[in-house]
């Protein structure tokens, strides 16, 4: 056979090139069906409540799997919508949803309000890199710099106080969730709610919430195991991770390069803690201008242990006393919430490569039947000074325990511990009102035990 002419080779180069494709196309990754074909009119103002609840419907009936349902760009007004099984929502740049504010925009039941439900699914997740949006702003009654005062819906009895709101996004009960490439903004009341799953990730999400709302957590991730938080960005006004335990235990969470602000504590376990912590890791994270840094408050019996905290810095101070917190990088207490609680122990805990910028010191408070055993601090280095105008010289058991206390500050505060190793610890205070509360280590020894110390400095610096 001669060689192939011209034109033949150049129609077999192209055919080998878009091989790939042809292929992808006879056998598609995903089925993809867009909310505008059943009704869906995007302008902001009509409810698109049951035009997105039917391309949901129908995609989770496809028979190829995963299904996008699909947001032209546009402003989706909707109730709660329920995500089903093997359905993604991809949401574009360009596009929200946008939740409503109404009461009857959701459930009956107040521990159902969201604007976008997951129940018992499997494989479902929610990306695009478009908006989610609470409309929390809505829900203000009274807008105060110190701290918001927020609408209740508790006509139904089901809830009191101004946490009577609906959440944006919720996932319970469900496998194999994934929430990635998309922005949650403006939450009424919780942002993204993790409840009793199993194999979750999280990842390059952005949270917004108002930094003046209380209850605007980002992250809550609730009785769930195996999750993994990563590259995301919450600035908003009350704890920002905060794993909890109600009904079950909860082990295997990783939370790496991610940036947080908040009023509140950037990372806390609790205060909801009826169960056990175990085999949890954050790595690489950045917080800016915190109330509190890395927070426990373990308030119900559950116990906590085999906790890494590695390369995070920080940097904390003081906002209105309304809020938990009292501009500590690290905070690690355990005491019984009422006289109907018992006490939890925490122990196994690893601080390595700390860095922190803060307005007070760090607190360690175990209890007398939960004791803090096994700490590990290992190459800290924390920078002390004041520059806010807030009152310090108060110690924060907050909630329950002994509430707010009057005790002098120092570098680190320590109650009912037994195993301390301190390794490569530079502690400097800034001259000027730190002057005020210069006592490096403050404890009794009738209530700690095995302290370590190797390699520990504490000095004067001036700026």
């Amino acid at each position: 056979m001669g060689a192939l002419a011209p034109i033949s080779q150049l129609t077999l180069i192209t055919f080998l090139f878009l091989l790939p494709t042809i292929i992808q196309s006879l056998h598609p990754t995903h089925s993809t069906i867009s909310v505008i074909d059943f009704g869906a009119t995007g302008d902001g103002k009509h409810y698109d409540t049951y035009a997105i609840q039917s391309a949901i419907d129908t995609c989770h009936t496809c028979i190829i799997k995963p299904c996008y349902v699909t947001f032209p760009p546009g402003t989706y007004l909707t109730a709660t919508i329920f995500l089903r099984s093997n359905v993604v929502l991809n949401i574009p740049e360009g596009s929200t949803i946008l939740g409503g504010t109404k009461l009857e925009d959701y459930l009956k039941e107040s521990d159902r309000w969201y604007v976008i439900l997951a129940e018992n699914a499997n494989d479902v997740g929610i990306t695009g890199g478009g908006v989610v949006d609470g409309q929390g702003l809505k829900f203000v009654v009274k807008f105060d710099p110190r701290k918001n005062v927020m609408v209740s819906w508790n006509q139904t009895g089901a809830c009191s106080g101004d946490e009577c709101r609906p959440r944006l996004v919720g996932f319970l009960d469900s496998t194999n969730v994934r929430v990635w490439n998309v922005t949650f903004t403006h939450p009424a009341y919780w942002c993204l709610h993790i409840v009793r799953c199993e194999n979750s990730s999280i990842h390059d999400v952005s949270i917004y919430g108002d930094f003046n709302t209380p209850n605007n957590d980002g992250i809550d991730i609730d009785d769930s195991n195996n999750t993994v938080i990563t590259r995301c960005h919450i600035d908003t006004g009350d704890d920002a991770i905060c794993p909890k335990t109600y009904t079950s235990p909860l082990y295997n969470l990783t939370a790496t390069n991610c940036w947080i602000r908040t009023k509140s504590s950037a990372i806390k376990l609790g205060s909801a803690s009826w169960f056990e912590f175990k085999n949890l890791v954050f790595d690489n994270i950045t917080i800016v201008d915190s109330h509190r840094g890395l927070g426990f408050q373990i308030r119900d019996g559950g116990n906590v242990s085999d906790i890494t905290f590695s390369n995070i810095n920080i940097s904390t101070r003081y906002y209105d006393p309304s809020w938990w917190g009292r501009a500590e990088p690290i905070y690690v207490t355990t005491c019984p919430r009422d006289s109907n609680s018992t006490e939890g122990s925490i122990s196994n805990l690893n601080f390595i490569n700390i860095t922190a910028n803060s307005e007070n010191g760090i607190f360690l408070s175990g209890s007398k039947g939960g004791l803090l055993r096994n700490l590990r601090f290992i190459n800290m280095n924390l920078t002390y000074k004041r520059w806010t105008n807030y009152d310090g010289g108060l110690v924060d058991y907050r909630p329950g325990c002994q509430g707010l206390v009057n005790h002098s500050a120092a570098g680190i505060i320590m109650e009912h511990i037994d195993g301390l190793d301190v390794e490569n610890l530079n502690m400097r205070w800034f001259d000027g009102r730190t002057v005020q509360w210069d006592i490096p280590l403050d404890f009794s020894p009738s209530t700690v035990y095995n302290i370590s110390l190797l390699n520990f400095h504490s000095g004067y610096y001036r700026q």
